[in-house]
């Protein structure tokens, strides 16, 4: 049975990144993010059909998650320069373009492992999700089979019910009233 994370401090994390605007390198490691909301996201393979089309559809929303205090971090098992290439892709041919957030390479896949994502038998991740607070305590996750992308807008949802400090019922949008425990 997989360790619970959520409620934990998240586990943490250094990683070589390549940044969203195609132009170089940097490292991002959990203590980064302190102060701030993280969705850290991981996705199996750079170059595939199902990633570029819930990596770009992240980006597109970055304004929005900015207006929430949250970065974004990408993750996959590819190195610095595959990530750097596909970003320097055009849509057009399979690739990302530019992006609003940097992808991080688990080259390693010590991460995937420690966040309990990674497939030993195929020596990728699953499509994981996380979003830690600004304490660094993992606040929830989700994870997909591989041949499904994730939704923004719930993201975006859960993200904001997380930040309203209530009890959200299901479908709670911001707006809405919280529960009242008895």
């Amino acid at each position: 049975m997989a360790e619970r994370l959520v409620g934990k401090a998240a586990p943490d994390f250094t990683m070589e990144t390549a940044l969203g605007n195609g132009e170089g390198f940097s490292k991002a490691s959990l203590a980064d993010y302190k102060g701030k909301w993280l969705v850290l996201f991981f996705y199996p393979l750079d170059f595939t059909f199902v990633c570029p089309t819930e990596i770009t559809a992240i980006s597109d929303a970055a304004s929005k998650f900015e207006e929430l205090d949250t970065e974004i971090l990408g993750v996959s098992i590819d190195s610095v320069h595959t990530h750097k290439a596909w970003i320097n892709t055009a849509q057009s041919a399979n690739g990302l373009g530019k992006l609003s957030f940097p992808l991080a390479s688990d080259i390693t896949k010590s991460v995937s492992k420690d966040y309990g994502v990674y497939i030993e038998e195929e020596g990728i991740a699953l499509r994981g999700l996380f979003i830690i607070n600004p304490e660094g305590e993992l606040q929830y996750q989700v994870v997909h089979h591989n041949n499904v992308g994730r939704s923004v807008e719930e993201t975006l949802r859960v993200l904001e019910a997380l930040q309203s400090g209530g009890l959200c019922p299901v479908g709670w949008k911001k707006g809405d009233k919280h529960l009242v425990a008895n």
